[in-house]
């Protein structure tokens, strides 16, 4: 069996009316990955919030043998970042539930600078729900970059674990690499053989890196693998909602110092910003 790389999980969470549904979740998640699963509520603590709190916890069909609830007062980013790092965490689950104003802390800027500084993975779960509904599609970013092989293996590893039968791995290519004006059929024809030929070598890219996945996480797994024309992030996000991906899977970002790139957003703001699906970016 796979070993997880998710051995200590912390969830945040708030007394919202999506409470039951994201405790529900997050102990089916820490039950499949054999996780220890840290609960933290970064509020007050009161007797009627704990005994709310154990009480849909005790309802749960599902009950991983490690579990912890936190207990914290402060500013939510500072506190569950300095949990994270404390209780030596290796995934952080956020609820992204955007139209709920006690979680609005979890998404938009908030999430951008909770995914950025988390020195582990994190999870943004924007469909939490009560009952198991299985998951049938990940997409996985597949970017030309140094850790997109650790992220491709760790997306393998945590569909294998959580039982999800399609993986598809996305490239996404600049339009820049095709430096051709298709305004004429021989340019369009010169375009397209250009495009064909960055697909091929992309496709023989992606077949190098699954020949490195253990046959073991491969095995009753349908793998496809597509290249995609367009601007990075929002390309593999429009990718993901269309084909109704359940999970979407990224590299963290690489650091980036030149003045140009701190100016535009870069490719992780496009996803954040709309959240197609339950989207994991693993920290390498």
């Amino acid at each position: 069996m796979a070993k997880t790389l998710f051995k200590r999980i912390l969830v945040g969470f708030a007394f919202s009316p999506n409470l039951k549904a994201n405790i529900f979740t997050s102990l089916r998640l820490a039950n499949s990955l054999g996780a220890k699963l840290f609960f933290v509520h970064v509020g007050k603590k009161t007797p009627v919030k704990e005994e709310k709190f154990k009480e849909i916890l005790n309802d749960s069909p599902v009950q991983p043998k490690l579990t912890k609830v936190l207990w914290e007062e402060g500013s939510p980013i500072p506190t569950i970042l300095k949990l994270c790092e404390k209780n030596k965490i290796d995934l952080l689950l956020l609820g992204a539930v955007q139209r709920e104003n006690v979680l609005k802390f979890y998404v938009g800027s908030i999430a951008r600078k909770i995914t950025r500084t988390a020195t582990c993975s994190v999870l943004l779960l924007i469909k939490p729900s009560i009952e198991e509904i299985p998951s049938k599609h990940v997409v996985v970013n597949s970017l030309n970059e140094p850790n997109t092989e650790k992220t491709i293996r760790a997306a393998f590893e945590f569909s294998f674990l959580m039982n999800i039968p399609n993986i598809t791995l996305v490239g996404e290519i600049s339009q820049s690499k095709v430096n051709v004006t298709a305004d004429d059929d021989e340019s369009l024809k010169k375009v397209t053989e250009i495009k064909e030929g960055i697909k091929n070598e992309e496709k023989n890219r992606y077949d190098e890196i699954l020949l490195k996945i253990p046959d073991s996480l491969k095995k009753n797994k349908k793998i496809q693998s597509q290249s995609i024309f367009g601007a990075r992030g929002y390309s593999i996000g429009h990718y993901a909602r269309v084909v109704r991906a359940d999970l979407l899977v990224l590299n963290s970002e690489i650091k980036r110092s030149s003045f140009i790139s701190r100016i535009f957003p870069k490719d992780l703001e496009h996803i954040l910003s709309e959240l197609p699906t339950d989207v994991l970016i693993i920290k390498n």
